[in-house]
C-alpha cells in the first residue's frame, strides 16, 4: 500500500484537505505512546507480573516519531499528548518534546503520567516545550496507594503535582478512577483540593478492559452518582474546562481556583465529539481506543514512506475509524491499559 502512494520528490501538496473521518469529525489530537512499560501495576490495568513487553527493536525511535508526527501536521494535527505505558521512563523524554515543539502546525504538547519521575523531569521538559500535564492518582493515602498501584510512592507523586505547579504547566489535571469500596469514600478530599489551588480533577468510570472484568463489574460507579456525591460536600456549577482536547465535563465550587469533571465512557459516552487517533509504541495507528481499528505506520515508515505517504495512510485511516465504541457494563473490551490514555 505505502508503495503505491509514494511521491518521489517527499513534497506534500499544499491543497490537501484536512484529516477528518466520515461521520465529518475533524482529527486533531494525535495521543503518542512512546513505551508500553509502566513503573506501577495498577489493579484495573495490568495484572502484578506486568504484560509480554514489545520487544526493543519493534518501538519507534524519536526520529520516526517525529516523521509520522510532520506527516500529521501537514494535514490537520495541531495538538500531541505523549502517554505510555509511563512515558516517562522513556530515556530522554525531553529530547522528543523539543523536537515535537518545531514541528510547524504543532501548537499544543502535554503528557499523560503516573508522576512518580515527574519532578526530576519536569523543568527540562517545560523548557523543551511541554505546556501541559495530566497525572493519574487514585487516592490520597499512602496504604491505598500501595494496595491500588502494588507499588509505594504516593508522596513521590504529590511532589510531582507540586513541581508541575511551580513549573508552570498549566492546566494540572488529576485523574481519578473511581472504584467502589476501594476509593470512592475519597471522592469529596480529591474534589476539596480544587478549592484553593487550580488543579483540574477528573473521576473517570472504572472501564471494562483486559483481565478487569469481574473487578469492574463490582466496583463500577457512574458519573452521575460520582456527581451527585460530590455535590454532598457543596453545591457544583457546570463550567467550561480548562482547555485541551478531552472528553471532561467540569463543575466547580463558588470562588474554587479549579475544577472537578466526569469522564463517562459508559454511562454519557463521548464519541460524537472524537477528535483522536493513537500512535502505538510499536507503530499503529489507532483509530479507536477500544477495539481493533488500526493501521501499521512502522512498515512503511521503514521502508521508505515519504511524508505524502504517510498522511495518506493516515487519511485512510479515517475510512475506518468507527462511529463509537459500543462499550457496555460488564463487557470486556479488547485492549488493556487504556486509563493511560483516555484523558485529554
Amino acid at each position: 500500500m505505502a508503495l503505491a502512494l509514494i511521491d518521489l520528490t517527499g513534497e506534500l501538496p499544499g491543497s490537501m484537505a484536512p484529516l477528518a473521518d466520515q461521520f465529518n469529525r475533524p482529527i486533531t489530537y494525535l495521543r503518542i505512546s512512546v513505551t508500553d512499560r509502566c513503573n506501577l501495576r495498577c489493579v484495573y490495568c495490568m495484572p502484578e507480573q506486568g504484560l509480554p513487553w514489545i520487544p526493543k527493536g519493534a518501538i519507534l525511535s524519536f526520529e520516526e516519531v517525529v516523521r509520522i508526527v510532520e506527516a500529521g501536521a501537514s494535514a490537520g494535527l495541531r495538538s500531541v499528548r505523549l502517554t505510555g505505558g509511563e512515558p516517562l521512563i522513556r530515556r530522554d523524554l525531553a529530547a522528543l518534546v523539543r523536537m515535537l515543539a518545531a514541528i510547524e502546525g504543532i501548537d499544543d504538547i502535554s503528557l499523560s503520567t503516573n508522576g512518580l519521575l515527574l519532578a526530576e523531569q519536569v523543568a527540562e521538559l517545560r523548557a523543551a516545550g511541554l505546556r501541559r500535564v495530566n497525572v493519574s492518582l487514585d487516592t490520597l493515602r499512602p496504604d491505598r496507594f500501595v494496595e491500588i498501584a502494588r507499588r509505594p510512592g504516593l508522596e513521590r507523586v504529590l511532589e510531582g503535582i507540586d513541581a508541575a505547579i511551580a513549573a508552570g504547566l498549566s492546566p494540572v489535571k488529576l485523574n481519578c478512577v473511581v472504584m467502589r469500596g476501594r476509593n470512592d469514600d475519597e471522592l469529596g478530599d480529591f474534589a476539596a483540593l480544587t478549592r484553593d489551588r487550580e488543579l483540574y480533577v477528573r473521576f473517570i468510570e472504572l472501564m471494562p478492559v483486559g483481565e478487569n472484568l469481574g473487578m469492574q463489574r463490582d466496583e463500577y460507579v457512574s458519573s452521575d452518582e460520582i456527581l451527585e456525591r460530590v455535590r454532598t460536600v457543596g453545591e457544583l456549577e457546570p463550567v467550561f474546562g480548562p482547555g485541551g482536547n478531552g472528553p471532561a465535563r467540569y463543575f466547580a465550587f463558588a470562588g474554587a481556583r479549579g475544577a472537578v469533571a466526569v469522564i463517562s465512557p459508559l454511562s454519557h459516552d463521548y464519541c460524537e465529539r472524537c477528535n483522536r487517533v493513537r500512535l502505538s509504541a510499536d507503530g499503529r495507528l489507532r483509530l479507536c481506543l477500544f477495539g481493533d481499528y488500526e493501521i501499521d505506520l512502522r512498515t512503511p515508515l521503514r521502508a521508505g514512506a515519504t511524508r505524502h505517504d504517510i498522511a495518506e495512510l493516515l487519511r485512510g485511516g479515517m475510512l475506518i475509524k468507527p462511529e463509537r465504541h459500543h462499550l457496555r457494563l460488564g463487557e470486556a473490551a479488547s485492549r488493556m491499559r487504556a486509563f493511560s490514555e483516555i484523558g485529554g
